[in-house]
């Protein structure tokens, strides 16, 4: 049986490893635009500011490892430029290979816009190891950062590059930074920000860049800043342009639609990973919620069920978790803008806690929002934001989520408790105590 996988990294290889662990008989190539296979992308932002010396570092296997070890046809630079399902093959730049059983995990691209002067140089995206040595590169002896966008990658970012001494600013398009978390809670975030020096920007928009050969100023419809650099973190969209032809069914974003199997509309094509929707547990409805948990869950399904021994993906509930300076902010299930759009009724109950027992010396206290459904009484989401503790109730929270448990349920639960890790009753309880 002969098995093509197009992506070299999280998802792709997730189930390369999958097939040839589980059929002895296999025959596994993978297809990799790039020279770089299974990394770990999220890792990047903590290269640029110093905290991981390497990119080696984030390397999982070497391309040698995969051929070498686990006997996988492993091919760099080779970019599929189309498929035909009829004659089941794929098609690049002189190359033509068949399969009997196919997986899409081409992952997805950041966006740039078609602004004015968008080609100078200095303007960067970070995605992959090339982008990151390219920026860290050119960073060198430049001061004035622009970050546009204020997300996840954006605020990643902006904190390492303060830690290395960088004047950064933050121009994000809405009304807060973060707006996957509630506004009023967004505003802590602005507050970190401007703690640590960087000027944040809101409700401003981009129209384009100045320079010579070089950026010099980012034009925006409020005026210009000056920058020696500048990072667009705008989102991603998924690298399935070259489908287009094929018949496979894709979401409103691009992204792929495939079933719980990650099973395509077209018998023997699979897909997986950032390239690929998600089923979301609270929605009822598939998502597109890019995240590198996801990717490797997918990929290793998907490579179970190319073998004939699927176990169905159980979905996501839209978790995901960023430090942020003295900050880690967290959120889980729906906000309240996702859940209005989803027309369910709903309440908010929110708290300042602390994280352990207030007599137990250094607590931190903490901020914590939870939402639910006003007539089933079942959780649809939450925020934590705070300095310590966070990550431990959000993973609580998000297992809650997973199981479809009630505001009175998250009570009944039965958390580690002592003085130096917790209360007698957990955050997450004693607001759920408050509704």
């Amino acid at each position: 049986m002969k098995y093509v996988i197009i992506g070299g990294d999280a998802a792709g290889m997730s189930a390369a490893m999958q097939i040839v662990r589980n059929d002895s008989e296999a025959e596994v190539t993978t297809l990799e635009k790039g020279e770089i296979y299974s990394y770990a992308q999220c890792g990047l932002p903590y290269v640029v500011g110093q905290l991981i010396d390497s990119t080696d570092s984030l390397i999982a296997r070497s391309i040698e490892t995969f051929r070498e070890k686990y006997g996988i046809d492993a091919r760099t630079n080779h970019e599929v430029t189309e498929i035909d399902p009829k004659k089941k093959v794929v098609i690049g730049d002189g190359f033509e290979i068949s399969y009997d059983k196919l997986l899409i995990a081409t992952g997805a691209t950041p966006v740039m816009p078609k602004w004015d002067g968008a080609d100078l140089d200095g303007i960067h995206t970070i995605k992959t190891i090339p982008e990151t040595e390219a920026l860290i590169k050119d960073a060198e002896g430049r001061q004035k950062v622009t970050i546009i966008g204020g997300g996840y990658i954006g605020l990643e970012m902006a904190e390492n590059l303060v830690e290395i001494g960088k004047d950064v600013t933050i121009i994000e398009q809405s009304s807060q930074l973060a707006t996957i978390f509630d506004e009023d809670l967004a505003e802590m975030i602005e507050e970190e920000a401007t703690k640590h020096g960087i000027t944040v920007k809101l409700n401003e928009s981009v129209k384009g860049f100045a320079g010579t050969e070089r950026v010099q100023r980012v034009l925006t419809d409020k005026g210009e800043i000056e920058s020696d650099l500048v990072i667009v973190a705008v989102g991603v969209r998924p690298n399935t342009s070259f489908l287009k032809e094929t018949g496979i069914h894709f979401h409103k974003n691009g992204a792929i639609k495939v079933n719980a199997f990650l099973e395509t509309n077209i018998e023997d094509i699979y897909a997986a990973g950032d390239c690929a929707t998600q089923y979301h547990r609270i929605k009822e409805k598939d998502d597109y919620i890019p995240l590198g948990t996801h990717a490797n869950k997918q990929g290793r399904l998907a490579g179970l069920s190319m073998i004939g021994k699927g176990r169905a993906f159980q979905g996501i509930v839209g978790t995901s978790i960023i430090k942020f300076f003295d900050l880690t902010l967290a959120r889980t299930g729906l906000s309240a803008s996702e859940i209005e759009t989803q027309r369910f009724p709903y309440e908010a109950v929110t708290a300042s806690l602390p994280d352990i027992a207030g007599y137990y010396p250094d607590p931190e206290r903490m901020t914590l929002r939870l939402f639910y459904h006003t007539e089933t009484n079942q959780l649809l989401g939450g925020q934590i934001i705070g300095k310590k503790g966070v990550d431990k109730r959000i993973d609580v929270l998000a297992t809650a989520l997973y199981h479809r448990m009630t505001i009175a349920e998250l009570e009944d639960l039965d958390l580690a408790y002592a003085p130096p890790f917790n209360m007698a009753w957990d955050p997450l309880q004693q607001t759920a105590r408050r509704r």
